[in-house]
């Protein structure tokens, strides 16, 4: 799909400059996991599984949504969003492969994020390709933004709620087994 590539060429950027930053001052590192836990962690944290999974699930889909519709904002809603997962995510796991090891690192994210990151790129992918549509109808007066829309949320529905949905679940049940595994 158009836009995916450059979507995930740009998170990947993102958090490989996140991840630099924190290996350059650690402290920085810690600042963002003090913001993370106050912002997001602490609202979805929850010791039933099934209410973990449905907070992280609804969290992921609000996230994968303004990926999705940032491109009415010519895709610059989108393109701010991912960059910004993508420091944070390249941060945060900068963080934690030091403090904790890579081991650790892959089993906290590799169960889930097999799925959640896709979705994330998915949903930044249909968001580019929504704003291509928006640009090209403002730029020719041709219509097409709605048509555009309409397949790009069928794919939303069909591909990347699934994927935020089974994410979740694997973070809240399976991710907590696995690290205790390593730890």
């Amino acid at each position: 799909m158009r836009g995916m590539g450059a979507i995930l060429v740009f998170f990947s950027l993102m958090a490989a400059l996140g991840a630099g930053a924190v290996y350059a001052d650690p402290n920085l590192g810690k600042e963002l996991v003090r913001v993370v836990k106050e912002q997001i962690i602490g609202n979805v944290l929850d010791k039933d599984p099934f209410v973990l999974a449905s907070k992280i699930f609804l969290n992921n889909l609000e996230v994968c949504l303004f990926l999705f519709l940032g491109g009415a904002s010519f895709g610059l809603f989108t393109v701010f969003i991912i960059g910004v997962n993508g420091l944070v995510i390249g941060g945060i796991v900068e963080l934690a492969r030091e403090q904790q090891g890579l081991l650790y690192v892959a089993a906290a994210i590799v169960p889930h994020g097999i799925l959640e990151i896709p979705s994330f790129v998915i949903a930044g992918g249909l968001g580019v390709v929504l704003a291509e549509a928006l640009w090209t109808e403002w730029r020719t007066g041709e219509p097409g933004a709605a048509e555009a829309a309409t397949a790009a949320g069928r794919i939303f529905l069909r591909i990347v709620i699934p994927l935020v949905a089974l994410a979740a679940i694997i973070e809240a049940f399976i991710t907590p087994q696995i690290l205790n595994l390593v730890v």
